[in-house]
């Protein structure tokens, strides 16, 4: 990760998307990572309190904090808490840089604040849109806003003055890794105006991993050893993850799009500097 601080106001998520890696940290709290993730919702309720005491330390040198990067902060349980809004108004006030992960509309409503706080400090949304593909969102991100909203969302930040870009986190080999899928999707990205895009293909770990396999023993049962090879390990082959990042690329110079870290500063992972444009299968 390109940062030293992260914040997330819950754990467990109503979004329930089968890749999450987030998943995992569930099992810390002794429960699943399968429909416990998605039901039941831990809330800090004292976020907000304890953000603003820790901002006001002497020692604290106003390092970059960025919100959501382990759980999203825009769930539908922040209309009643307003965490993740308390959080951005502690921030403002100590006049800190910030980074926002999110993969919902919702984010529109804290615009004023965002606005605000760009002009003072460091202040750049990611918006999470792995895929605009219909079939790929409805399967694997089931509790989600319609890609399209969210990059509507990328649209009105934008638009109001905030650095707002696109993840397209994770693509996920066979669902959403074909070229043709990846060139509609960052056609649409570039579209809504976004300020940047980035890419990763997704990494399977502890928790996510069984309840991934599960999924796809369930509805692509004949998938299964594909990706039993696919994911010997963590993360992809190099070279698959190389061939995904290095098409990307392409799209990003063919529609006008800037890189995450030519946007925002932050340093590229090692894969990204050396992606060639490959032609893959999956």
């Amino acid at each position: 990760m390109p940062f030293d601080w992260t914040l997330n106001p819950y754990r467990g998520c109503t979004h329930g998307c089968h890749y999450c890696y987030a998943r995992r940290y569930h099992t810390q709290f002794e429960l699943n990572a399968d429909d416990d993730f998605a039901s039941v919702i831990l809330v800090k309720v004292n976020l907000v309190h304890v953000l603003t005491r820790e901002l006001a330390r002497p020692s604290w040198r106003g390092e970059l904090v960025v919100v959501g990067a382990a759980t999203y902060c825009y769930q539908p349980i922040e209309g009643h808490y307003k965490l993740t809004r308390g959080a951005i108004e502690s921030l403002l006030r100590a006049r800190n840089p910030i980074g926002i992960i999110t993969k919902g509309p919702m984010i529109v409503r804290d615009r004023d604040l965002l606005v605000e706080l760009s002009t003072i400090a460091p202040c750049t949304v990611y918006m999470s849109v792995p895929t605009v593909d219909e079939h790929a969102w409805a399967l694997l991100e089931p509790g989600t806003a319609h890609p399209l909203q969210r990059l509507r969302a990328v649209r009105d930040l934008v638009d109001a003055g905030v650095n707002a870009g696109v993840l397209m986190n994770p693509i996920v080999p066979g669902f959403s890794s074909s070229p043709a899928k990846l060139e509609r999707t960052v056609k649409a990205i570039a579209e809504h105006g976004a300020r940047f895009v980035g890419c990763n293909v997704m990494f399977l770990e502890d928790g996510t991993r069984t309840h991934f396999m599960k999924f796809l023993e369930h509805e692509f049962p004949s998938w299964v050893p594909r990706y039993e090879k696919l994911y010997a390990k963590k993360y992809a082959p190099m070279d698959y993850r190389k061939q995904v990042q290095g098409i990307v690329r392409a799209l990003q110079r063919r529609y006008g799009l800037r890189t995450r870290e030519k946007a925002d500063g932050a340093p590229a992972s090692p894969a990204s500097h050396d992606a060639e444009q490959v032609g893959f299968a999956w």
